[in-house]
């Protein structure tokens, strides 16, 4: 069904481009179904090149499309919401936003309360169709949550949230994304320090980290029962591993996240 859906993205940045790239990977999505706007089109030239609208005016895309996504700053919701809501159907369209800190009520203060509004945090993995997407929504009938479903799940995969939790999901979904590159650099750089070169330390370091994550997916266990496996007495992991946490790695992880939490809440 999404596959016929015009969908629009408004302020086509680096999260807006990865889902773009995700949509167009769908062997049964027509690129003339998307509609990309930014204040400078030049980085969007490859998109317009296989058949994807660009356009500089929001209100165009706002006008025709099926679903529209905020892609903007939180700063700048409600002044996109403003400027497009002249050309809104209520009755017909989706409001989607990935702003992280504006709740539901805080674009219903701008747009007509009988708009069906989500919100929506995937990651930037929507480039790969690997994202995890957690959405919540007000005044949505299963028919449209189904849609938004489809939509994201074309994308990666997809959870249905609380909206109290959004900000939460963005730290451990979106931030996430960059606390897991940077432990994988930090590997990368171990792995030169004993010998490899930096192309191999890459080589063996993603493939890791992938089986870890599959591991974990397909077997469905705790990461603690997989570190179990692989920590034999007196061996050379269970050695790391208390080193690690002897310099505070899981706790300077966990001080992490509740840090970003606490960036977003304020």
């Amino acid at each position: 069904m999404i596959s016929t859906v015009k969908i629009a993205i408004i302020g086509c940045g680096n999260l807006g481009t990865s889902i773009a790239n995700g949509l167009l990977m769908r062997t049964d999505f027509d690129p003339k179904n998307l509609t990309l706007t930014k204040r400078n089109t030049t980085s969007l030239a490859e998109f317009e090149s296989k058949g994807v609208h660009v356009h500089t005016d929001n209100t165009v895309p706002a006008h025709y499309a099926d679903i529209i996504l905020l892609g903007v700053k939180p700063y700048n919701v409600a002044k996109i919401l403003a400027e497009i809501k002249p050309v809104l159907d209520p009755s017909k369209q989706l409001i989607i936003s990935l702003a992280t800190g504006i709740t539901l009520k805080e674009m219903y203060e701008v747009i007509d309360p009988k708009t069906v509004a989500f919100r929506a945090m995937p990651n930037i993995a929507a480039d790969i169709q690997e994202s995890i997407t957690c959405v919540c929504q007000e005044h949505a009938n299963p028919k449209q949550v189904e849609l938004v479903q489809e939509l994201f799940d074309s994308i990666g995969f997809t959870i249905t949230i609380d909206e109290s939790l959004m900000e939460a999901a963005t730290v451990l979904g979106a931030c996430g994304i960059a606390y897991v590159l940077r432990f994988m650099r930090a590997m990368i750089q171990g792995g030169i320090q004993i010998g490899f070169d930096s192309v191999t330390a890459s080589k063996i370091v993603n493939q890791t980290v992938k089986g870890a994550a599959e591991l974990m997916i397909q077997k469905n266990i705790h990461p603690e029962a997989a570190i179990d496996k692989v920590t034999t007495p007196k061996g050379c992991t269970i050695v790391g591993l208390n080193e690690m946490e002897h310099q505070g790695f899981s706790s300077a992880m966990v001080r992490g996240v509740i840090a970003s939490y606490e960036k977003i809440e304020k």
